[in-house]
């Protein structure tokens, strides 16, 4: 929180469990025309029906507030392995999603349209300075899924993206953000070991072929031109020092 601070922004730290822990700061917190929700939902470390509990917690906020306009951070991993392109129709409920507790929150803040201006944001993978994804792999044996496409993003596309969004108006639609070059993971593991001068993985082919998905970003830029700094996964800048401003 000090590093806000220092940069001048007003940060408060408010603890859920899965609810508000104190109602200290929320009337300050939530006095403002727009919200950006990036609310990790640790799926696997929490209870089920955790992390929609503390999206109700954050919508009774709300609706007390005089929010109009909000973005959702949420994640391409809701889609299922349809290996063909994949765009944000072909998953709607949860019960179409491989996440049916994320698209379950999406929903409920879809819910609060059209009072409010709700812009759902489904992101690829995250990578970008010290987020490597040769660190995650290297040295790893008999790897079956170097054929795959990757669906990532760049962080500092992230960032300009919502910044985009926010500049541009919200609107009441759904985007996967995601770089429009979709190379295999055996290129991207290979390629940033080879930055870093990690062992790089090995890979074999498998007696069936790993089951993938396409995430289509056309979608996004029907509605907000974007120019991406990073379109190419083999070119993300990372770094094991800066983790970025």
């Amino acid at each position: 929180m000090n590093a806000f601070v220092q940069k001048g922004i007003s940060a408060h730290l408010i603890p859920m469990n899965p609810d508000f822990i104190s109602k200290e700061g929320l009337d300050t917190f939530f006095d403002v025309d727009t919200l950006l929700i990036s609310l990790p939902p640790r799926l696997t470390k929490n209870e089920p029906g955790f992390y929609v509990k503390q999206i109700k917690a954050v919508i009774q906020e709300i609706n007390q507030s005089r929010i109009r306009d909000i973005i959702f951070i949420s994640s391409t991993g809701i889609y299922p392995e349809l290996n063909r392109i994949v765009v944000e129709n072909d998953v709607k409920t949860p019960e179409e999603s491989e996440s049916p507790e994320m698209v379950a929150a999406e929903n409920l803040l879809t819910a609060l349209r059209p009072d409010r201006n709700v812009t759902i944001l489904r992101l690829g993978g995250l990578l970008g300075y010290n987020r490597i994804p040769g660190k995650y792999v290297q040295g790893k044996k008999d790897m079956t899924t170097g054929s795959i496409p990757v669906n990532y993003i760049h962080r500092d596309d992230a960032v300009g993206i919502i910044t985009t969004i926010f500049e541009n108006g919200i609107v009441n639609e759904t985007f996967n953000i995601v770089s429009p070059i979709h190379t295999t993971r055996l290129e991207v593991y290979e390629t940033s070991c080879a930055q870093f001068g990690w062992e790089a993985p090995t890979f074999i082919e498998p007696i069936e072929k790993p089951d993938f998905k396409v995430i289509s970003g056309e979608k996004l830029d029907k509605h907000y031109k974007y120019d991406f700094k990073f379109p190419d996964p083999l070119q993300f800048y990372y770094s094991l020092e800066d983790v970025g401003a």
